[in-house]
């Protein structure tokens, strides 16, 4: 399952994924990751969630990281979570091709059976009409 977190920059998207991550961190049977653009993260997600920094790998734009996201799945068969921060500013082309990405990642989702939640910094309104996936608005 695909799960997008969305609201304007500064209205606590990334206190929320924090959270998230270190309560599936808590209930989890296998391993989470939670993927940033930079290391800032690292004193507040627990140090048993796996984080990554996509500036280290070099991760710029959907086709990317969608290939980075679908070899954590491959490499490793217990991941049941995958929390992704900042998501715009890893994939620059922003709402243009985000339906698109959504719908792969919900297919690599549930094949490797692992849920997917993603920072947006945008308003609902601004996303494409028909995503295929959960919508919270922070």
């Amino acid at each position: 399952m695909v799960t997008l977190i969305i609201g304007k920059k500064g209205s606590g998207k990334t206190k929320k994924l924090i959270a998230l991550a270190n309560e599936a961190v808590a209930k989890s049977q296998g391993n989470v990751v939670v993927i940033e653009k930079g290391a800032k993260l690292t004193y507040d997600v627990t140090h048993k969630a796996r984080l990554i920094d996509t500036e280290v790998y070099g991760i710029k734009g959907y086709d990317m990281l969608l290939g980075f996201i679908s070899g954590i799945c491959a490499g490793n068969y217990d991941v049941t979570d995958i929390f992704v921060d900042s998501t715009f500013k890893i994939c620059a082309e922003g709402v243009d091709g985000i339906a698109d990405f959504v719908e792969k990642l919900d297919a690599l989702s549930n094949e490797a059976q692992a849920n997917i939640t993603m920072l947006i910094s945008s308003a609902e309104a601004d996303l494409p009409a028909g995503l295929k996936a959960e919508c919270v608005e922070i």
